[in-house]
């Protein structure tokens, strides 16, 4: 097998289009070893947030890896708690802090939810861009309305929604949604927390191509024009999710997986606004 490359991996906007995924990595060292890893390895975007309590951790990884900060695209998020326009701005700088960074790519609205309010939330955004704090301003969790409102607020393009996406969430409303409003999809838990193993289509699929059940959700995704950060923190999980950029979908591979009827979310929060009353 040809060894990947870093210049592998597609790239929209600048940002590439796989990534490593940090939610729950708590551990200092799992953390920071993890992200040095997939960094060495090739990949190049990191995904953090506030809530996940490991900014540190993903900052000092960061900087253990042989791999300069400006070639490294890094996404965090902005919790519920912290998005009145003050709030906002001290978080970033605290997370900035934490990383170790000037800036970070990305900066997401983490839900729309608890101190969410657009027209106080959303300019603090644009104040942190202004200052070269941040350079592109995401969301994450959001949908159509939400969508049309922060869009009536700002003056800055949303990039991009990050939203829960896999073969039995395929959020096929939401991705025509980002193509009418020209935002990028970013899918976490992108293997739906392992239930992907567990898939007699995709384990038919994954036994046809040799190779792993993670690997043609993440192949998947890549076909439908999603980004892809899902979380590993052993070098194996790491590398295999990797490998997955090497691995083509026939066009039977992706109507087998388009036509599951199984709905399985798995980040069903009692904040989200699809459950909202």
């Amino acid at each position: 097998m040809t060894e990947l490359t870093s210049n592998d991996v597609p790239r929209v906007d600048g940002m590439p289009q796989f990534g490593l995924g940090t939610w729950k990595n708590e551990d200092p060292d799992a953390c920071a070893n993890a992200v040095a890893t997939a960094l060495e390895m090739g990949y190049r975007h990191i995904d953090t947030a506030q809530a996940y309590e490991n900014e540190e951790h993903v900052g000092r990884g960061i900087a253990e890896a042989d791999v300069e900060r400006d070639d490294v695209f890094l996404a965090t998020k902005v919790f519920i708690d912290s998005l009145t326009h003050d709030d906002v701005i001290a978080s970033t700088e605290e997370s900035l802090e934490k990383l170790g960074v000037d800036y970070v790519d990305l900066l997401y609205v983490h839900w729309p939810a608890r101190t969410y309010d657009p027209v106080e939330t959303l300019p603090a955004f644009e104040e942190l861009k202004d200052d070269g704090k941040i350079e592109r301003i995401g969301v994450s969790n959001f949908q159509r309305r939400h969508l049309e409102r922060a869009r009536e607020v700002l003056d800055e393009p949303i990039f991009a929604n990050q939203v829960e996406m896999h073969p039995f969430l395929q959020q096929r409303e939401l991705r025509a949604v980002a193509d009418e409003m020209d935002v990028e999809l970013v899918a976490y838990s992108p293997l739906a927390r392992g239930a992907v193993f567990d898939d007699p289509v995709l384990s038919d699929i994954a036994e046809k191509h040799d190779v792993s059940e993670a690997q043609v959700s993440l192949a998947w995704l890549r076909e439908k024009g999603v980004t892809a950060i899902p979380k590993a923190t052993s070098e194996s999980h790491i590398r295999d999710n990797w490998e997955s950029l090497t691995l083509g979908l026939d066009a039977e591979d992706v109507r087998r997986i388009d036509a599951i009827e199984r709905v399985d979310r798995r980040v069903d929060t009692d904040f989200a606004p699809w459950n909202a009353r």
